[in-house]
Formats: C-alpha cells, structure tokens, sequence
C-alpha cells in the first residue's frame, strides 16, 4: 500500500514505515502530525485519485528531527554553489547556500 500525498507543497510516495526528508516544518522532535492532503491511494492494485484529494484518508507521521538556524546537525541538504561570471568583464561572484529539511517517519496510511 502506498500513497501520495502533499507535504509542505510538494508531493511525496511514501508506504508505511518510511521515512522522508521534506522542507522545514514547525513542529518539535516526536510530534505526531497528520497529513490529510491525500492525492492518490493504492491499496493492493485498487487505485483510487483525488480530485483534488481522496476523502476520508490520512497519512500519520512522526517527526524524528529538525533543523533549525543556528543548530548544526545532520538535517541540512548539500551545499549548493551558485557561480556567475561576465566574461571579459571582470565580474566573478559566488554564493551558496544548504537547506534546511525536517525528516519525518510515516507511521500509517488510513
């Protein structure tokens, strides 16, 4: 059984038992949150799509970590390097950044 669902505007394929990373979230470490934002549920080859969303279901998950400004732990993404140059111009500029990401556990899919 698998379902999509949207998180934080994205969308996601998660089962149960599964554990993502998604955008920065405000909730605290072991919090249960529910995401009823429900796009397309499979159940055993039994599809069924939302319109926008499927009633009546829900995806359960728990937040395992968070990362926040000015904490350093392992929840931010890759450093991403931003170059610009004008060629014969002298003009050479750098900037990077790394996101931050909250990971969340799926715990059930009802």
């Amino acid at each position: 059984m698998y379902a999509i669902v949207e998180i934080a505007g994205q969308q996601f394929k998660v089962e149960a038992g599964m554990e993502i990373f998604v955008n920065r979230l405000p909730y605290a470490v072991g919090t249960v949150v529910d995401f009823d934002k429900v796009l397309l549920i499979d159940q055993d080859g039994a599809v069924k799509v939302g319109a926008p969303y499927v009633e009546g279901v829900k995806v359960t998950t728990t937040v395992l970590g968070r990362a926040e400004r000015g904490v350093y732990d392992r929840l931010k993404g890759d450093k991403v390097l931003v170059f610009k140059k004008k060629r014969r111009k002298g003009y050479q500029k750098c900037n990077g950044h790394r996101h931050y990401f909250t990971k969340l556990q799926i715990n059930t899919i009802a």
